[in-house]
């Protein structure tokens, strides 16, 4: 399937009632029911099209990032608890992109910027480069301004994808930790050592870097 073709068909996904879409997971999850189980991958098929656009990668690779971020979209139907009231989307998305840097990484794939995408769709004030770079004093021009900012996004691109996806959630889409250990199924304290170890190896790549700056 090429890219047309993919937008096409969601173009002709219709949003599901709220009520509608807690008979759908009943029905999987209570009855087994495989059709609701499709209904229920089609209807959040979205959320892997925004995943993949958000990185801004050529548009050869982005078909192959859709098909690994419909893999994490399919485990987390199967793995997602319906019943603890935390909302899908919430859950799946960390799913989804962790499957889309585990791709990124695995095939060397680092011509991507995700540390630049807003925080907030139409906000772009509040991004991981500015916690990790402060850009007040002494980057007053452009041309060096963006060049740090290079330095970064290489920085960011060489940690462990787990690191990124955490720090991805804490800085970019600004989730709770305890949130975010939920939605990924890990322990609060794992999320914190995961946010504290990539913080420590970016500054850490960027040090000799920043001496001379």
């Amino acid at each position: 399937m090429v890219l047309e073709d993919y937008l096409a068909e969601l173009r002709k996904i219709t949003l599901l009632a709220p009520d509608e879409e807690r008979l759908l997971w009943q029905q999987f999850k209570d009855e087994g029911d495989l059709d609701s189980r499709r209904q229920l991958i089609e209807h959040y098929q979205p959320l892997v099209f925004k995943a993949a656009m958000r990185f801004r990668v050529d548009q050869p690779v982005i078909m192959d990032m859709i098909q690994e971020g419909t893999v994490g979209l399919i485990e987390a139907v199967e793995n997602y608890n319906h019943t603890r009231g935390v909302a899908f989307s919430l859950y799946a998305k960390y799913r989804i992109q962790g499957r889309i840097m585990n791709y990124l990484e695995r095939e060397g794939k680092k011509n991507w910027t995700y540390i630049d995408s807003p925080a907030e769709d139409g906000d772009d004030s509040n991004t991981l480069r500015d916690t990790l770079v402060d850009t007040a004093p002494g980057v007053s021009q452009q041309a060096e301004y963006n060049y740090l900012m290079e330095q970064v996004k290489q920085a960011m691109g060489r940690l462990p994808a787990k690191e990124q996806l955490v720090l991805s959630g804490v800085y970019l889409e600004e989730q709770e930790p305890k949130d975010l250990a939920e939605s990924l199924d890990m322990s609060i304290s794992h999320i914190y050592r995961l946010q504290k170890q990539g913080i420590r190896r970016i500054r850490g790549m960027l040090s000799k870097f920043m001496q001379n700056w």
